[in-house]
């Protein structure tokens, strides 16, 4: 089965090895954030200071695990609905096995999710304590994958045969990738890190002009009828999400929102660091340095972090 093809490609392509690093979540409980990510999904505390916190994957010797969340509290902010923001940022795990012990753990926690079979991934959905909405999936490309047709997303499995890429998820097969002596209450894999984010846009056309025409990423897919969009680097099946669905000209919320504070776009160096921030500067968009990389905005003011793993080695990601 073939992987999926970019629908429009620019003259300029971010680089193919970018990916999306940490999410960075403004929260009205630091404890309990942590006590969830932790105790339900397995993740690690990788630094704690004052209201700030980074959790992610666990370290394996010297070697620092990716970080998943950055985590701020603000215990005066609120929810606010109907705004633009996160829908639902991504971790993926790296196998079947992993995505079941990690599914197996919410069942056992009977904590509520909705596992779901896209063919391409195998997922589970649900929101966190504070309704911040999370996925965790295992790409099974073996299984099939989506195309365009027509302005819709078309899913197709491997022998053909045509699916709506939204089915129910047989747990029970995929719980059978567990050993008897797999546990499920241990740390979750070192390889766990945000496969993608997907955002709540005013408007998908403006979105895709900054995304793809600004930022360089390729246009996976544009779905008319599902009001949605994805986009990537190096040919992966989404990176990005773009949605309208709080709204055509949905507002951004208010600085005192819950919710994302941006996320990350993590490119291979400082060279290709620079070469995104250039074409920010000259398209005339505002951006300010920031611990770690560059803060830019979106035209709906979703907040995005163009960083390098340069940054990473030299240890901007963690406390300073």
């Amino acid at each position: 089965m073939s992987e999926p093809q970019a629908e429009t490609q620019t003259e300029f392509s971010i680089h193919p090895k970018t990916v999306i690093g940490e999410v960075a979540l403004s929260v009205a409980s630091l404890d309990r954030q942590i006590a969830f990510y932790r105790d339900y999904l397995g993740l690690s505390v990788h630094w704690q200071n004052g209201n700030e916190a980074a959790l992610g994957a666990p370290e394996i010797g010297n070697r620092g695990g990716s970080t998943v969340l950055r985590l701020k509290e603000e215990p005066t902010f609120r929810r606010y609905r109907g705004v633009t923001g996160l829908y639902h940022f991504a971790a993926v795990l790296p196998n079947r096995r992993e995505l079941a012990r990690a599914i197996g753990r919410l069942i056992a926690l009977q904590y509520p999710n909705s596992p779901t079979d896209h063919i391409m991934t195998k997922t589970t959905y649900f929101d966190d304590p504070e309704d911040n909405g999370v996925e965790l999936y295992a790409e099974s490309p073996e299984d099939g994958a989506w195309s365009m047709a027509n302005g819709r997303f078309e899913t197709r499995r491997a022998d053909g045969t045509l699916s709506s890429g939204r089915e129910p998820l047989d747990v029970e097969a995929l719980l059978g990738h567990l050993m008897k002596e797999d546990r499920l209450d241990v740390p979750a894999p070192a390889e766990t890190r945000v496969g993608h984010v997907h955002l709540h846009v005013r408007d998908i056309d403006e979105a895709v002009a900054f995304y793809h025409g600004v930022l360089g990423f390729d246009v996976m897919g544009s779905a008319q009828a599902f009001r949605m969009a994805f986009v990537s680097a190096g040919g992966y099946h989404h990176h990005i999400g773009l949605n309208t669905w709080q709204g055509e000209g949905a507002p951004a919320p208010p600085p005192e929102a819950l919710g994302m504070r941006y996320f990350e776009v993590r490119l291979p160096n400082k060279t290709e660091l620079e070469r995104v921030v250039k074409r920010v500067h000259e398209a005339g968009i505002s951006a300010e340095q920031m611990e770690g990389g560059v803060l830019v905005r979106d035209p709906s003011q979703n907040g995005v972090r163009l960083a390098s793993n340069e940054s990473r080695q030299l240890g901007t990601e963690r406390n300073p």
